[in-house]
């Protein structure tokens, strides 16, 4: 498993991480089974959200309740966890009363003292930089987080909290696959205004701003076609791709799901790619793309079996 440096954070941490988003109906075995698999393929980095599961802080709880773990057993593992997500209104609240009482939240859930790393989980239009400064400030004194990031945010949004929060943003969790991957394409294709991956619709440059500014992008969804439309992995939609991921699976000898997960981390851009599957046979097949050395040839040649327009 190839490691990466969050930055200013100091955490070394896996470039393939396990989203949690769904154990909140799986039993203690199962989810013990999952997260041993995750261990065993060198994945020690766990992607939670208060928002996760039928309750709040549902899957924290699950987690916690599942695992029981030790000081020691905390200590060899980063967990990540988001705020700012209200699904029953405000909708989305960035404010620093909001942010704390939801730490406050995910800490008891999990069975914690601190977190790891907390996200802003989907922008806040009504964001004040000055209240999530306010509630990073006191996270971070308290030690209840060590380190923070976002979710889904455009450069312009990172720069205005920047205007007053004072610690270093050190990841933006942002949807990308193959076939979804307007990050990349919009660079690829950016003067070719007949083409609809050219429109830019991130404020512009997301992923070389991160790149820019030491942000670690962690690519969410990461085999989903589009916006929640389905895998793309053995999908008649995707035949081409499809004949290709066969191709370099058995080239590299790993499953398909392996390739996938190679596309995104054999981008320079150091990406952490965020597995949302239960099954533990899928974890143990994508971790497997953690370090596979695609070339350029077969990089793009996936790019452009995914639709997107290479010369």
């Amino acid at each position: 498993m190839k490691s990466i440096n969050l930055s200013a954070a100091g955490i070394v941490a896996p470039n393939v991480v396990l989203g949690v988003m769904r154990i909140a109906d799986m039993s203690d075995d199962e989810v013990r089974d999952l997260v041993r698999s995750a261990r065993d393929a060198g994945i020690d980095f766990f992607d939670h959200a208060d928002v996760y599961g039928g309750e709040l802080h549902g899957c924290e709880r699950r987690f916690a309740e599942a695992l029981q773990l030790s000081a020691s057993d905390r200590a060899e593992i980063t967990i990540q966890t988001k705020a700012g997500i209200v699904p029953s209104g405000p909708y989305f609240d960035f404010s620093a009363e909001h942010i704390i009482e939801s730490v406050n939240g995910s800490l008891a859930a999990l069975q914690t003292d601190y977190i790891d790393i907390l996200l802003l989980h989907r922008p806040d239009a009504l964001v004040e930089p000055d209240e999530v400064a306010r509630a990073f400030d006191q996270l971070e004194t308290e030690g209840k987080v060590r380190a923070f990031g976002v979710s889904n945010h455009t450069p312009r949004q990172i720069d205005l909290l920047k205007k007053s929060v004072r610690q270093s943003i050190i990841a933006n969790q942002l949807q990308l696959s193959i076939t979804h991957s307007p990050i990349i394409a919009q660079g690829v294709s950016g003067n070719m205004a007949a083409e609809a991956q050219s429109v830019v619709l991130d404020g512009g440059g997301i992923l070389d701003y991160c790149r820019l500014n030491d942000i670690t992008v962690q690519a969410w969804s990461p085999f989903q076609g589009g916006f929640f439309t389905g895998a793309f992995l053995d999908s008649p939609v995707y035949p081409e791709l499809n004949a290709v991921l066969d191709r370099l699976a058995a080239t590299y000898d790993v499953p398909p799901i392996a390739i996938a997960t190679a596309w995104i981390t054999r981008h320079p851009a150091q990406m952490q790619v965020v597995l949302g599957t239960t099954n533990p046979e899928r974890v143990r097949g994508a971790a497997l793309g953690s370090d596979i050395p695609l070339t350029r040839a077969e990089w793009y040649e996936l790019f452009r079996a995914a639709g997107h327009i290479v010369p």
